[in-house]
């Protein structure tokens, strides 16, 4: 796994934000992926049960704007930090950390923290 593998990954998942289409999100996960929507909660186990999730509290397309830079990547963990503004009346910001380890091109455990901007 490359850094490069990491941005694709990425990528796909700003496509899956945006589209809220079922395929596009499961094709992020590993069958038994673990998605921690905030570190300190229970994950949410297995493809099925995040694109559920995901789309119990999807963004609408168009509603976002996100940028990211890879902070580091090694032994198949990535380090995501992201901006993420809102185009709502007025703009709402979050700060967001990703915590992703990669098996092959699909993620089977993501984390992120995300923090509302002043």
């Amino acid at each position: 796994m490359r850094e490069k593998d990491l941005d694709r990954w990425v990528a796909k998942y700003r496509k899956a934000w945006e589209s809220n289409d079922p395929g596009h999100i499961a094709a992020l996960w590993t069958e038994d992926a673990l998605w921690y929507r905030r570190p300190d909660d229970e994950p949410v186990v297995g493809r099925e049960a995040i694109v559920a999730a995901w789309l119990e509290v999807a963004d609408a397309p168009g509603e976002t704007r996100f940028e990211y830079e890879v902070l580091g990547f090694g032994d198949g963990v990535g380090f995501v930090r992201g901006w993420t503004t809102y185009q709502t009346q007025p703009p709402s910001e979050f700060s967001n950390l990703w915590v992703i380890r990669l098996a092959r091109d699909r993620a089977h455990e993501f984390t992120e923290w995300w923090m509302e901007r002043p």
